[in-house]
This record gives structure tokens, C-alpha cells and sequence, in this order.
């Protein structure tokens, strides 16, 4: 069996903007590098674009960490508990199993980077 992954560059603008499920009023995503466009195995990398008023749903992972990096814009974040101010340079690292959302309660675009590790949040076997 052979790796179906190869070494790739390419322009951000060449992938397009998605609405993932339960993301709302203009909560948007590019899979920069992912298992649907470059095959990745373990990990998920992702540019994010919120409008105002766009969020994810309150949700946790079972096995997966992430790590988000805001590069402009403000927002609400949710974790565990607590809701704290997040803007940009901001890091937030999420554990699996920890409560979280995003909301963009802020003037403009909230833009951040998603890495999400594994690719998959079933369970190993």
C-alpha cells in the first residue's frame, strides 16, 4: 500500500471558504491542511474567519487538542466555565473534553489560525 500524501505550497486563495455544521451567521473555514486537501494524518490546520456575530455551538472533543491563534478581530471565548476576551496574538489551547465556543462579539472580522490533532475525534479501538 502506498502513502497517498506528497509535499505541497499553495495560495490560501485557492482554497475555498466553508460553513462547517453548527457554525453560524457567517462563522467561515479553509482546510489549509487537512485529510480532504493534502491527505494529512495527523493533523488538522485551519484558517478561520468570523463575522460579526458568527460563532461555533458550545461543543468538546473526546480525544482531540486544539490550539487556536488569533491573528485579528475580538471575540468571546468559552472554556470549561469561564468566557474570557479574546484578541489578537491571543493563544488558546484546549485540552480534549473541555466545553468550548467562539463567538465574534466584536467591530470586525475575528480571524484565527485552528490546529486540531488527531484528525479524527473517535476514540482508538
Amino acid at each position: 500500500m502506498t502513502d497517498e500524501r506528497k509535499a505541497s505550497v499553495k495560495s490560501v486563495a485557492e482554497t475555498p471558504w466553508r460553513q462547517y455544521p453548527n457554525h453560524f451567521g457567517g462563522a467561515l473555514s479553509k482546510p489549509l491542511a487537512a485529510p480532504d486537501s493534502v491527505k494529512s494524518k495527523h493533523l488538522d490546520y485551519r484558517i478561520s474567519m468570523y463575522q460579526p456575530m458568527a460563532y461555533v455551538e458550545r461543543h468538546s472533543h473526546k480525544v482531540q487538542e486544539q490550539v487556536y491563534h488569533v491573528l485579528e478581530g475580538e471575540g468571546l471565548m468559552e472554556i470549561g466555565d469561564e468566557t474570557r476576551l479574546v484578541r489578537k496574538h491571543d493563544v488558546i489551547y484546549l485540552p480534549p473534553g473541555v466545553p468550548h465556543s467562539i463567538n465574534n462579539t466584536g467591530m470586525s472580522d475575528l480571524v484565527f489560525i485552528v490546529v486540531t490533532s488527531p484528525v479524527s475525534d473517535e476514540e482508538p479501538r
